[in-house]
């Protein structure tokens, strides 16, 4: 009796072992982070999360100054200008160690040598595998386009017109450019506000889903015609 309990907690304990691995490694793909993309996947992660605040602080501060430049000043503009700014740092070192080098009589060379050494080519395997996830994902966006307008399941493509209409009010108040900015600051302020109160949101999000669970059952219930195909 002693050798089957045994067994059986050996049992027991690796296939919950098992079980929480598999579930696991089912909820990593989740993050959006798998496949070939997962190192950007990550920085991205890392810059919304703000786990570098110094890197975080300077792409949402040069994120949200181009938008709002943008908003002011042409592409073009914004464009030439960034150009400018960027040309007149550089020219200024080059010259500025060519004078010192000339006046110490030294030779260290190209001030941005080691920048110009850098493999900075993008490898057919690599864009391949880039080309390959930008074509799977969009090849679902067009089924679910085609599924929503040509009406597969009603309920769905009601919802779909149901936010279009809500969305030309937003197109009323708010243009391109200023969703832009909104989207901008709000993908750098939710992160970091979802991961401290987590367990609250997620009741509440559970809470509305569920009972957008259940009217939509009672609609499909008093018409069958909006009843959902049953998966094979």
């Amino acid at each position: 009796m002693a050798d089957s309990a045994s067994e059986f907690s050996l049992v027991s304990s690796t296939s919950s072992s098992s079980t929480s691995s598999s579930a696991s490694s089912t909820r990593a793909p989740l993050g959006g982070c798998a496949g070939g993309g997962s190192m950007s996947c990550a920085a991205v992660r890392d810059l919304l999360f703000w786990r570098d605040v110094r890197k975080s602080a300077v792409a949402f501060g040069a994120s949200l100054v181009l938008l709002l430049s943008l908003a002011t000043l042409s592409a073009v503009t914004v464009v030439a200008h960034v150009a400018l700014a960027l040309l007149s740092v550089t020219i200024s070192l080059r010259v500025y160690k060519a004078v010192v080098q000339a006046l110490q009589k030294s030779d260290e060379g190209h001030p941005f040598r080691t920048y110009l050494e850098l493999d900075v080519t993008l490898s057919p395997e690599t864009f391949q595998a880039h080309a390959a996830v930008v074509a799977q994902h969009l090849n679902r966006a067009l089924r679910l386009l085609v599924r929503l307008f040509l009406v597969e399941d009603l309920v769905d493509s009601l919802e779909l017109a149901l936010t279009m209409w809500l969305m030309t009010y937003v197109g009323a108040v708010f243009n391109g450019i200023t969703l832009l900015i909104l989207g901008n600051i709000l993908a750098f302020t939710l992160p970091p506000l979802y991961e401290k109160y987590e367990v609250q949101i997620n009741h509440y999000v559970s809470l509305v889903r569920h009972q957008t669970k259940d009217l939509v059952g009672k609609i499909q219930a008093k018409l069958p015609g909006l009843a959902k195909k049953k998966s094979e």
